[in-house]
C-alpha cells in the first residue's frame, strides 16, 4: 500500500514539475498566480476541462 502512495506523489509531482517547465506553450495567461494555481490543481483540471487537458499536452509535450 506504500508503494502505491509513493508512486501517486511521484507521478503528482512530476506532472507539476513538466507543466510548469512547459508552461510558456500553453495559451493561459502568463502570470505567478495563474502557473501556481493550474499546476497544483492540475489533476482535478485534466479530468474535468477539455481546454486545460489540450493546453497540458501542449506544456508537457511542446505541441
Amino acid at each position: 500500500m506504500d508503494i502505491v502512495i509513493l508512486i501517486l506523489i511521484v507521478g503528482y509531482a512530476a506532472g507539476i514539475w513538466k507543466f510548469w517547465k512547459g508552461f510558456y506553450r500553453t495559451n493561459f495567461q502568463p502570470t505567478l498566480s495563474n502557473r501556481l494555481i493550474l499546476a497544483l490543481l492540475w489533476p482535478a483540471l485534466f479530468v474535468t476541462n477539455q481546454s486545460y487537458r489540450q493546453n497540458f499536452r501542449k506544456a508537457l509535450k511542446g505541441k
